[in-house]
Parts: C-alpha cells; structure tokens; sequence
C-alpha cells in the first residue's frame, strides 16, 4: 500500500521560509517523477516544481527562484524548501509520485504566510 505523508507546513510571516518533508512508503520514489502541488482556497491544485528521475526539474513561475525541490532515495523522502514566502503562498501543499501506471498523493500540509 503507497502512502505519502507530508510534514513541515505551519504559519510564517513573509519574507520567513520553510522546509516540507513527505515521507514514502510502498513506492520507492527513486524510480519515479515527483512533484509538489498546491490549492489554495477557492482556487484549482497548481503545479509548484516536479522533478524526474534524471534531475530535470520544473518551477511554476511564481515560484522559481525561491523554492527547491530535492529528493533524498536512500530515505525514501522529497522536500520542498521555500523561501521569500509571501502571502500568495498561502495554501494545502500536497506531494505527488508519478510512477507512471497512476499517481499517489499525500493529505496536504497547510502553509499559511502572514503579511
């Protein structure tokens, strides 16, 4: 059974940072795409970065530059460093594996910046 369990979200002023972790279990996140997603209210579930096997990463626009996706195999987790949050990075930050057949998802982790 795949299991995605995020960690990390919480309040932070702007300008602050933070890291999320998503722990995997039942698919080894080595052999496959991940990514990072988020939905604020009222709004669809947005891409935030994804990153392949190879290392080939992708940023939303919005984000380049100050969030950082990375992958550490050996422990079977992905992360998402974000700094210069801003109150638009408010929402549900949910980790995502792709392994091709379907995709896994995580319950969310809720990042709220104050201004």
């Amino acid at each position: 059974q795949v299991q995605l369990v995020e960690s990390g979200g919480g309040l932070v002023q702007a300008g602050g940072s933070l890291r999320l972790s998503c722990a995997a279990s039942g698919v080894f996140i080595g052999a496959y795409g991940i990514g990072w997603y988020r939905q604020a209210p009222g709004n669809q579930r947005e891409l935030v970065a994804k990153s392949s096997t190879s290392g080939r990463t992708n940023y939303a626009d919005s984000v380049k530059g100050r969030f950082t996706i990375s992958r550490d195999s050996a422990k079977n987790m992905m992360y998402l460093q974000m700094n210069s949050l801003t109150p638009d990075d408010t929402a549900v930050y949910y980790c995502n594996v792709d392994t091709f057949a379907r995709e896994y998802w995580g319950q969310g982790t809720q990042v709220t910046v104050s201004a």
